[in-house]
């Protein structure tokens, strides 16, 4: 599968999809960007004359590359593939500590590293970074997957 095949699969559109580019995907791990754009519409109100990226859209981001695109990257390779289409993702825990500030207009980068996957659970070690590739933040994500597979 192809890193555009696996954007594809997200079970996302604009404008809750920040996942632009994959730059790296295997077992063990992924690592992708995303810029986040002024016209954004959390922008608006968060905060009055000077806009910062909400934690929340920062984890949401670390989720999209590092679970769930990791995700689909695992349940391919387990030949699960032909239920993408009705590709369900539940967000089942999250640790995350925020360092830095992301502006608008600004890119990051995030990396994943696999901690385990079994019964379709996946748990990471994810990482965001500034173009300066500085840390913004970091933490443990956890979901569940199921594909028409899965379907009794």
């Amino acid at each position: 599968m192809t890193y555009q095949e696996i954007i594809d699969h997200l079970p996302y559109s604009k404008p809750f999809h920040f996942v632009d580019e994959l730059l790296h995907v295997d077992s063990d791990g992924v690592e992708g960007s995303y810029c986040f754009d002024l016209s954004l519409q959390f922008y608006e109100g968060h905060f009055k004359s000077n806009p910062v990226t909400p934690g929340v859209i920062l984890t949401e981001c670390c989720a999209q590359i590092g679970l769930v695109c990791l995700g689909i990257h695992l349940l391919a390779q387990e030949g699960l593939d032909n239920g993408f289409k009705s590709l369900q993702v539940a967000f089942t825990s999250s640790e995350m500590e925020f360092l830095l500030p992301v502006f608008p207009g600004e890119t990051v980068k995030v990396t994943s590293k696999k901690e385990y996957f079994r019964f379709n659970k996946l748990k990471c070690q994810v990482r965001m970074f500034n173009a300066k590739e500085e840390l913004v933040c970091k933490g443990t994500l956890a979901g569940m997957f199921k594909t028409a597979e899965h379907v009794g």
